[in-house]
């Protein structure tokens, strides 16, 4: 398969759990994954001048991924996201804000390299600030090949930001209740994510997008044909980056010209991996995704 040049922007913080802290952040976990698939993956972001900051970039840089569009921030601190488990290991977020990515600044460095990308991957949350938001839409109109991660964290967003990045977009990802929300702020009165993936669609110009369901797996909405996975079974650890590496594995191989069906099994079935383990970006071979698919 061929090598894809990624550039992923926004936030890369550590996640405070309850007794231990992770590396993460959505365009971060999603990086992450896309390098273990032997791609070419940058990220622009930005950390604080302190302890956590020059931690985040050794770890990123010992993964391979450039770290090169990183900015240093010398007035705010290292992003950290608290990390609220329920029973079931569904997590929910508190973000601190404001912090160090919320201050992404425009370089003709970070400008230089998203066109010269074959994909960009940017998310909904980066936008809570001017400074990272200007910062999105200059680049957007770089970009080649767009990929919306819709990450709804309440009250980090706004329905006009959300409509004006699914509009500039080339594929969306949501989870299903994020559908559902979205849909309903462009008008539709539909109640079956089928349809909602459809309304979406047509009212954006997009013609990928996919929306994931938990445990009951994905739907996939690609050039006009719908393709299904119904999920796996694991014992959850915690959800946190399953979603992201769904959507870096998900990417990978549909821009890298696989049957679309396989896509969205492979991606299904690596969020489900990333689910029964601790944390965001736990290591996965492709021997480890083989056995879990096919264990006999």
């Amino acid at each position: 398969m061929k090598t894809l040049k990624i550039t992923c922007f926004g936030e890369i913080l550590w996640d405070i759990f309850p007794k231990h802290r992770k590396i993460g952040g959505a365009p971060l976990n999603v990086a992450l994954r896309l390098t273990s698939f032997d791609n070419d993956v940058h990220i622009i972001s930005r950390v604080g001048n302190d302890s956590l900051g020059r931690s985040l970039l050794a770890f990123i840089e010992e993964k391979e991924v450039d770290i090169q569009n990183v900015q240093v921030d010398s007035n705010f601190d290292t992003g950290q996201v608290n990390v609220i488990l329920d029973n079931k290991g569904s997590a929910t977020y508190d973000i601190v804000f404001p912090i160090a990515w919320d201050h992404i600044k425009i370089t003709e460095a970070n400008k230089a390299l998203v066109a010269s990308s074959d994909v960009f991957i940017f998310g909904s949350l980066i936008g809570r600030n001017l400074v990272s938001k200007h910062t999105l839409i200059s680049l957007l109109d770089i970009a080649k090949y767009k990929v919306f991660d819709v990450n709804l964290r309440a009250p980090h967003y706004s329905k006009q930001l959300l409509i004006a990045l699914m509009n500039q977009a080339d594929f969306i990802k949501f989870n299903d209740e994020e559908l559902f929300e979205i849909s309903k702020y462009l008008g539709s009165k539909y109640n079956s994510i089928e349809q909602n993936l459809n309304y979406i669609s047509k009212h954006t110009n997009t013609k990928h997008i996919c929306v994931t369901k938990g445990k009951y797996g994905a739907v996939l909405l690609y050039n006009e044909a719908l393709y299904y996975n119904s999920g796996y079974l694991v014992h959850v650890k915690d959800t946190v980056g399953a979603g992201d590496s769904f959507l870096a594995t998900l990417i990978n191989f549909l821009l890298k010209n696989e049957n679309p069906q396989k896509a969205i099994d492979i991606a299904c079935a690596v969020g489900a991996l990333v689910a029964q383990n601790e944390g965001a970006n736990p290591d996965i071979s492709a021997k480890d995704i083989e056995s879990f698919m096919y264990p006999y």
